[in-house]
């Protein structure tokens, strides 16, 4: 059976980022978030996670969410997970760390990425238990770090990668490498495949969400203190972009909310 009959024509599709979004930045947790998303599983709408975390980390994570996601978004774009389904990609991260070691050291040192610090220093650097970690550690088409050095060796160390078809996405903590396709891509990708004709809504608080917000029919700016923050969009001045007031998944529950109460009842569904 398809997902397209099993969800029976859902209205109303949600794409997600995780961490300061969804997930509380400070302590990973949904809970505030509870209320809409038990709304969401009692009326049959997809949930679609999209996010820089590895198949491995959004596996776990989906299993303790109140509603089954209907895909996994990886690794900022780079691949789509479905249920039952292998990933459509085939791993590319040991190219990405072929193309750093081929740089000069001036700009390699600059850059540390997950493969540099391990699963203990994954766990250092992110807060999350070393099991967590271990799961981060687990890349397949991007590796995520901070840049340590300076402005212009930063843009050095982006032009060099650039020539090796390696693009970087700055995201709420990290700057992320990866090839090819971004959250925007999968995102009408899924869609389409979902519910062609159903509003597509998607949150993030990123910059690296902005593709996403400006795909969807509406898209919501999830207020995050403690993030790089997304500046004015153009679809802000519409309604077509909002922005919401609480932070985390308070915000995304209340913006969920409203977004299925108005939804369904265009639809004359209460």
């Amino acid at each position: 059976m398809s997902n397209e009959s099993t969800l029976l024509r859902p209205e109303l599709i949600v794409f997600t980022d995780l961490d300061g979004t969804l997930l509380d930045h400070r302590d990973y947790s949904f809970a505030a978030a509870q209320s809409a998303l038990e709304c969401m599983a009692k009326k049959n709408l997809p949930l679609v996670l999209a996010s820089s975390k590895t198949s491995s980390e959004m596996k776990e994570l989906a299993q303790n969410l109140p509603c089954e996601p209907a895909a996994l978004i990886v690794e900022n774009g780079a691949g789509v997970v479905w249920p039952g389904e292998e990933g459509i990609a085939a791993p590319r991260h040991t190219e990405i760390l072929a193309a750093l070691a081929g740089l000069p050291a001036a700009l390699r040192s600059g850059f540390e990425g997950f493969s540099d610090w391990g699963t203990e220093g994954i766990a250092h650097q992110t807060g999350l238990a070393l099991r967590e970690a271990e799961l981060a550690a687990r890349r397949e088409f991007s590796e995520p770090g901070l840049w340590r050095g300076s402005d212009g060796q930063r843009d050095e160390f982006l032009a060099a990668l650039e020539e090796a078809g390696i693009t970087a996405r700055q995201g709420g903590r990290y700057l992320t490498l990866s090839f090819g396709a971004d959250k925007a891509d999968r995102l009408r990708e899924v869609a389409s495949r979902l519910a062609p004709t159903a509003h597509v809504l998607a949150l993030g608080d990123a910059p690296n969400d902005i593709g996403m917000l400006e795909a969807a029919d509406t898209g919501v700016i999830v207020a995050n203190p403690h993030g790089a923050g997304i500046a004015t969009l153009p679809g802000e001045s519409t309604g077509k972009i909002r922005r919401t007031t609480l932070p985390g998944p308070e915000g995304w529950n209340a913006a969920v909310l409203e977004t299925i109460v108005t939804v369904t009842s265009a639809h004359g569904r209460a």
